[in-house]
């Protein structure tokens, strides 16, 4: 490419980051690293009504914990600054009137209750109002008026806005990098507003300034864009500059049904649609990736498989690997349907490859909330015994709790054919062990083994008791290796616990 690579992810501040917002973004990112760009990132809050509170702090914390943050952006390396479409509100007036000087665009007078009023004459009528080249020629615009008329509006203050002249009757054809060729009737199109008389201009104004201006080589955003393209295109068309190139990636689809992702499926099925958890004006809370003890690295391999693929079998990329790999023709077109067990599985698959000191140190701190403390030594042991069975860290307490307090209640199924040589047998053991000097886990396992094998006893019938006594449950890693981490005293204590309770 002989121009260097500029992409954007543009979001508005009206609540928390969505999970899809997130991959719109990540896609960005690869794409301007793999092609040694820039990934920038603007805010577009020119709807201050549906401005929320926090929204845009919570989206570069969102960005910073996947590790995705951008090049340029608020207070970072503002080469096209402002990143923030309030700040740069003055400069939309003046592109607006270029269009309208230029026959583009044009001012429109109608009362909102007059334009309401055609909406329900027409919905009685069984068709819907489209302001564009069937109805603009009978409505109360500059289209329609005399200059004087014109002037006297604009002298008087009367409200007004700005509207796209959509062309008649014309095939539009825009090639998308995801799509391929995507042909439009501009007939059947309507002539969106670009500016408002209160100084404030619409999104598709703003957006196609600012990209120009900020220099945007790319504009890889959701498919629910893809009908605003032939607006879009047209405009830098009016301009007189050269359009970006254009992906629609695909939807993140409900993991049931048909649709779009959206929070709702979240709470309904337990799992979040946020990167971090959102706390609602109405005290409402959010479920967060971060929260649920989900990785960002995982997050980042899940997401990026949404929809993409390199064509391989390779499911577990880190970040690096994915820019090295990552090419927008591999991106499909149909939507891609959201999964939270494998979700959980790439969270998995990190969390086993991390080392068990670093997943002690996570682990240590739960557990001194929990009232327990224990030396790292201790809780690198316990996680090496019971990661494998683990998604994430938090589920480390509830796999390892016997590591570190006896048990006070036996699983009622495991137990319940115990028998008097059952008590017997154990009370043996609890002699075994105490006369056991290496209780290294290979020679508890070989000493308990031997005793059982002079004693022609089954051993389903010692191992199901005797790992009850230990865990409280069949739960749990190699039962040798926790007889020997909870050591002889333990061992036989719990035993004795577990006869009492019989």
């Amino acid at each position: 490419m002989s121009e260097q690579v500029r992409v954007r992810f543009a979001p508005s501040p009206t609540g928390p980051l969505h999970i899809g917002g997130v991959r719109t973004a990540l896609f960005n990112y690869l794409f301007a690293k793999k092609n040694k760009g820039i990934f920038y990132v603007r805010i577009e809050d020119t709807d201050q009504t549906r401005f929320v509170p926090g929204a845009e702090a919570y989206i570069f914390e969102s960005l910073k914990w996947l590790g995705i943050e951008p090049d340029e952006t608020i207070g970072k390396n503002e080469k096209f600054g402002p990143y923030k479409q309030s700040e740069r509100k003055h400069l939309y007036r003046d592109y607006a009137l270029d269009l309208v000087h230029k026959g583009f665009a044009y001012y429109a007078f109608d009362t909102a209750e007059d334009l309401d009023r055609l909406r329900k004459e027409a919905e009685s009528q069984g068709s819907s109002f489209i302001y564009n080249h069937s109805t603009r020629e009978q409505l109360v615009n500059s289209l329609t008026l005399t200059q004087d008329e014109i002037d006297a509006k604009l002298f008087n203050n009367d409200p007004y806005v700005i509207r796209f002249k959509m062309p008649l009757d014309q095939k539009l054809t825009v090639n998308d990098l995801i799509r391929g060729e995507v042909t439009f009737n501009t007939s059947l199109l309507d002539d969106k507003v670009l500016f408002k008389s209160d100084g404030m201009p619409t999104y598709h104004l703003a957006n196609i300034v600012d990209d120009h201006l900020q220099q945007t080589t790319h504009v890889i955003r959701g498919e629910e864009w893809l009908p605003s393209l032939p607006l879009h295109f047209l405009m830098y068309q009016a301009f007189g500059w050269n359009a970006p190139e254009f992906a629609h990636l695909p939807l993140i689809l409900k993991p049931v049904g048909n649709g779009k992702l959206s929070k709702r499926d979240g709470d309904k099925l337990g799992f979040p649609v946020f990167p971090l958890e959102w706390k609602a004006a109405d005290g409402t809370v959010a479920m967060g990736y971060k929260e649920q003890g989900y990785f960002p690295e995982a997050v980042v391999n899940f997401l990026a498989l949404l929809g993409w693929n390199e064509g391989t079998d390779q499911e577990i990329y880190s970040l690096e690997e994915l820019v090295e790999v990552f090419d927008l023709t591999r991106v499909q077109k149909a939507g891609a349907k959201f999964d939270p067990e494998k979700n959980k599985w790439f969270n998995h698959q990190y969390l086993i490859k991390k080392s068990d000191e670093e997943l002690a140190e996570i682990f240590q701190a739960d557990l001194k909330n929990r009232g327990i403390e224990k030396n790292l030594d201790t809780v690198v042991k316990v996680v090496s015994l019971v990661k494998d069975r683990a998604n994430f860290v938090t589920e480390l307490y509830d796999l390892s709790n016997y590591f570190f307090e006896a048990p006070i209640n036996y699983d009622e199924k495991a137990t319940k054919n115990f028998t008097e040589q059952t008590v017997t047998w154990l009370t043996d053991i609890q002699k075994v062990i105490e006369n056991t000097e290496n209780f290294d886990p290979k020679n508890v396992e070989q000493t308990l083994k031997n005793w059982i094998s002079e004693n022609n006893i089954g051993m389903g019938k010692i191992m199901q008791p005797l790992r009850v006594a230990m865990v409280g449950s069949m739960k749990g890693p190699d039962l040798f290796e926790i007889i020997s981490f909870l050591g002889k005293k333990e061992s036989i204590t719990r035993i004795q616990n577990m006869l009492n309770f019989c």
